[in-house]
Formats: structure tokens, sequence, C-alpha cells
């Protein structure tokens, strides 16, 4: 059943498209003129509005513009006993989801009526998908908290994500470095490009520089065809290099050369390619040791560093109340569960532990807390389960 908004200025129109449309189960109001259809289409909530365009006060296409910009995923199905090719193509032009003449067929209706909601259904679905895919995307870019630490993290991203400097972001593991670099891509004037993400310590160092440049076909074995890197997929958006203090030294100095001149060579190739990218590095290691062991190249660590950031929060013990309440609800809608509440005491629990692991551990722990305990997550689960933590 869907809510649609007959607008014509006759009578036995409105009656007739009425009984059609309520013989579908459909709800339907009137409006007798332009004007006041517009001020119900705005006011009111409809799935579908059926428009007339010869009216009174205000004629069709006029309430088909004004409708389109207030909300141009409303279906409008313009009626006209006077229409023409030229007033038709001028009606679809103008955002009308279909055109129908005067005396409305009772098929030729439900199809349009139907087709028409059928679209506006995809449109949600559409939207919601995009919404749980985004929130997907940027998992645990969502900064909960009010924690000074935090504050700082925060004041820190709105300055520099506007500009195009590089970022070098470091902290221990599962302390939000990830989405770090995420959120500074997002308030970026790069966020309609591409983000691209690299874990240097998952990558073999044998493979790293092809995956950062790419390779041309037989450059090595398994080479069966070309293949673009990463920063080529990056360009005109961000890069962003996870765990950049386990990359080999022979990548670091091939991008070391994409910094400086803003230019890749794929492996096994002759040609450069120019890439824009901006590059956001990470680490949960000491570079200044590294560095110093002969590990990591000094003056690419000065090339990465121009901002410098540390996602790790330290002692966010005030954080861990509003972090615990996001993961429970988080929780429990992925695993199906009815919402669960965590006694105060429980939360006191939690606040004396040591989160070597950072977020991550407390999320992990608060999903395992969800899972055994009973309706309500007490001081007791928080002894039985929080403990040993892996």
């Amino acid at each position: 059943m869907a809510n649609i908004l007959i607008i014509d200025d006759e009578k036995a129109i409105r009656a007739a498209l009425r009984d059609i449309l309520e013989h579908e189960k459909h709800k339907v109001d009137e409006a007798e003129d332009g004007m006041a259809g517009l001020e119900k289409a705005i006011k009111g909530k409809y799935d579908l509005v059926l428009c007339d365009i010869k009216m009174p006060k205000m004629d069709g296409l006029e309430v088909l513009t004004k409708l389109q910009a207030h909300n141009e995923e409303l279906p409008v199905v313009m009626i006209s006993g006077h229409g023409t090719i030229d007033t038709a193509v001028d009606a679809l032009k103008k955002g009308a989801f279909d055109f129908i003449e005067k005396p409305p067929n009772i098929s030729r209706i439900l199809v349009s009526v139907r087709n028409a909601l059928d679209r506006g259904n995809l449109v949600q679905e559409t939207k919601v998908l995009r919404q749980k895919v985004g929130k997907s995307k940027v998992g645990g870019v969502q900064m909960i908290g009010e924690s000074k630490a935090l504050g700082v993290i925060r004041e820190m991203i709105e300055k520099v994500a506007p500009s195009d400097a590089r970022v070098l972001i470091t902290g221990g593991n599962g302390a939000g470095k990830e989405g770090v670099a995420r959120l500074i891509h997002e308030k970026s004037q790069r966020v309609q490009g591409p983000y691209i993400e690299v874990n240097c310590a998952a990558i073999p160092g044998e493979l790293i520089e092809s995956e950062l440049f790419g390779h041309v076909k037989g450059s090595f074995t398994s080479a069966i065809k070309d293949r673009k890197g990463k920063f080529e997929l990056a360009d005109g958006g961000t890069l962003f290099l996870d765990e950049i203090g386990d990359m080999a030294l022979a990548a670091q100095a091939k991008v070391l050369r994409a910094l400086q001149e803003g230019r890749i060579t794929p492996v096994g190739g002759d040609k450069d390619i120019v890439v824009n990218v901006r590059v956001i590095a990470a680490t949960n290691k000491d570079l200044k040791k590294e560095i110093a062991a002969g590990n990591f190249r000094e003056d690419l660590f000065h090339r990465l560093s121009v901002i410098r950031s540390s996602a790790q929060p330290g002692e966010r013990l005030e954080d861990i109340p509003l972090l615990t309440d996001h993961f429970i609800n988080l929780v429990c809608t992925e695993q199906g569960i009815a919402p669960k509440k965590i006694a105060d005491k429980a939360v006191k629990e939690l606040q004396k532990l040591p989160w070597t692991g950072n977020v991550r551990e407390l999320r992990n722990v608060v999903e395992r807390l969800v899972i055994l305990s009973g309706k309500e997550i007490t001081d007791g689960d928080v002894k039985a389960y929080a403990t040993p933590r892996g």
C-alpha cells in the first residue's frame, strides 16, 4: 500500500483515479489545483504524485519543477488531456517519471503506478545500502568519546585534512590509525577521488614494489598481464600506507622518488607514469630507532612526516563508558541479539583494565561480553570474560 496524491482540477478524473487506486489498496489524497497540490505534496509524505498539466493557479509543469527542487526522489506521473509530443518530452526532461494522456486507461495507469512505486522502493533501498556500505567502509572512523586526548586528534584532523600535506600517523596496534587516515581523506578536497589502502606488513618484500607501482607483462614469472599499482589507482585521491615501518628498503627508495617527483615506473617498465597522490602513512614502530638500525630511510621519514600525528590516545578512561555503549549496540545489531545494558559496576571494572590493545581490544572484549552474558552485563561478567584477553 502506498500514499498517492492526485492533483487535478477535474473532479470526475480525480474520482476515477481514486477508484482505480483504492481498488489496488492504495491510500489516496486529492488536490483540486496546482497550488493546493504543491502545498500538500511538500507537507505530506507521499510515495507518488499524479499531476494534471492544465490547471488553475499553477500549471502542472510548474508544480513538477518545484517538487523536483524539493524532493527529486518523489516520482511524479503527469496526466493531460491536451498532450502533445513536445509537452510529454518537456515533462520528462523536467523529471517526470511518466506521461499519460486523458482519458486515462486503467491498465496504463496501473502499469505506470507500479513502475513508479517500484523505482521509489529501489531508490530507498539504494540509499539504505549506501549508508550501510559507508558505515562498513569507515568502520572505526566514528570517533566515540569526549576525552582531551581525542579532542587533540579531532583538532589535528580538522586542520590537516583540507591541505595536501603528507601525514605520518603513529600509534600501537588497534589505536585507530586507519580511522584517522580515512577521516583525513573524507574531510579533504580529494574526497571525490579514490582512497586506496596498502598494508605494507602484509605483503612479502619481493611483491611490495609490484603492489605499489604495478608491473608490465613478462617482468617476472607470474606477471601474465600488465597491472596497475596502488599509486596509479590512487591518482587524484589518497594512498594510505599502513605499517610503512615494515616496508623493504628497495621499495622505500621508489616511494621516496614518487613523493619527490610525482611519477612512478612499473616493475619491468621503461616509461614513467605521472601520479597526483596524497600519501598518508602509519606505523606502530619508532621510525627513529629503525633509521638508527638501518631499517628505514631518513630522507623518506622526513618526506612522509610533514605533519606528524599520534593516534595513540593514551589513557582514555573517561571514554570507556561511551565506547562500551557504542560497541554493545554495534555488536547486538551485527549478531542479531536483543539490546543489552551494562551495569555501572561493570563499566568501572572495564576502566580498571590495562588496555594494551587499545580500542580494538575493547571492542573484542565487549563482543565477548555481549555473547556470553545475560540480559545485563555485570561486573561479574567482566571479571569472568574480560580476562585473559586476546
